[in-house]
């Protein structure tokens, strides 16, 4: 990445960046710088500590995350932008939580891939920007490298991270994704915000896994969107009862966070509910056939995690489903499943309902 220092003017560049930014239909964005150094400290510890379980890029990238510059040479600035997904048409998440039988899968990934959507917004502001500057250097992030964004959007000015070591805004929770876009362009940084959880402990009682193992602090080896989503191999017994019904994410530590009470309806069609995803019961989804996974999950997230986990997390929930006749009925045919770790989560959840009689 070559330097584009000395080209443009900063502060007005900055401020333009924002309005084209708000223009494409971003919520907020901010700029931060690259010297992420008192993170680092954190992130090795955490490291250290095993709190990344399989996610073995965590720690192949190492102090990597922490150094912008280091991951895109050339780095100076960082643009930070929120996007907000929550469908206000979707089904309360509280009722389907409350609902044993039914399938809960985490908010942001009702309807398409976020990835995708946030990706092709960054590089219409990059393209925006290049307009306007003519080329310059850059790279896009969508939750798809080795970037600290919680740390760089709280830098950014768009928030500050609360104890579930997400963001929060204080105008509109937490329920947004973020991307950014790194950049040679010499602009001024924000200034970061106050924190504002004061003693509130909320998210870290209402952890179902106890996940957040101290403020600011998860051990995602415990977490249930980690589990369901990450973890590639069987989900630890101990953890199966606690996952109840969800069966794609947790949103738990985020329903409680009294921040939210401010969090923004999205205006996007793409993040509207698909395939009634809001709402439906555990034992439909688990009669799902390959090809009809594939092709009714084509452009959401869910489909990256394959079609055998996905039947590793429905048979968990049918485990702990209170509709036993509905729920043995879609696990028996399963008994023989091509697959080691679906049998295994089926004959667990059929001993489960055998100990309840």
């Amino acid at each position: 990445m070559h330097s584009s220092a000395g080209r443009v003017d900063g502060l007005r560049l900055a401020e333009n960046i924002k309005l084209w930014g708000r223009e494409l239909g971003f919520q907020a964005l901010g700029i931060a710088g690259v010297d992420l150094s008192a993170a680092e400290p954190r992130l090795l510890q955490w490291l250290a500590h095993g709190f990344h379980g399989d996610m073995d890029y965590m720690a192949r990238h190492g102090t990597r995350r922490a150094r912008p510059a280091a991951l895109v040479p050339g780095t100076v600035s960082v643009i930070s932008a929120r996007l907000d997904y929550r469908d206000p048409h979707a089904r309360a998440a509280d009722a389907i939580l409350g609902d044993a039988d039914r399938a809960y899968i985490s908010r942001y990934a009702l309807g398409r891939d976020y990835h995708k959507v946030l990706r092709q917004r960054l590089e219409r502001l990059a393209r925006r920007i290049q307009a306007a500057v003519e080329p310059f250097a850059y790279r896009v992030f969508t939750d798809s490298a080795p970037v600290m964004e919680v740390e760089l959007a709280r830098q950014a000015g768009l928030g500050w991270r609360g104890k579930h070591t997400l963001l929060i805004s204080r105008d509109a929770g937490s329920y947004y994704f973020l991307g950014e876009i790194f950049t040679d362009l010499p602009l001024p940084p924000d200034t970061p915000v106050s924190e504002h959880c004061g003693s509130c402990t909320r998210c870290m009682e209402v952890c179902p896994t106890r996940a957040i193992v101290a403020p600011y602090l998860l051990d995602a080896t415990r977490c249930i969107s980690y589990l369901t989503i990450e973890h590639r191999g069987a989900i630890p017994e101990p953890f199966r009862a606690a996952i109840g019904n969800r069966v794609y994410g947790c949103d738990d530590c985020q329903l409680v966070c009294p921040w939210n009470k401010y969090a923004r309806p999205s205006a996007e069609s793409d993040f509207a509910v698909r395939n009634g995803l809001d709402d439906i019961a555990l034992a439909e989804l688990f009669g799902w056939t390959r090809e009809q996974f594939d092709t009714r999950l084509a452009g959401s997230v869910i489909r990256r995690i394959g079609y055998e986990r996905w039947l590793r997390n429905l048979a968990v929930g049918l485990g702990n489903a209170l509709d036993r006749e509905r729920a043995l009925a879609a696990l028996r045919p399963r008994l023989d499943d091509a697959s080691a770790i679906v049998r295994e989560h089926v004959a667990w959840a059929l001993a489960r309902h055998a100990e309840r009689c």
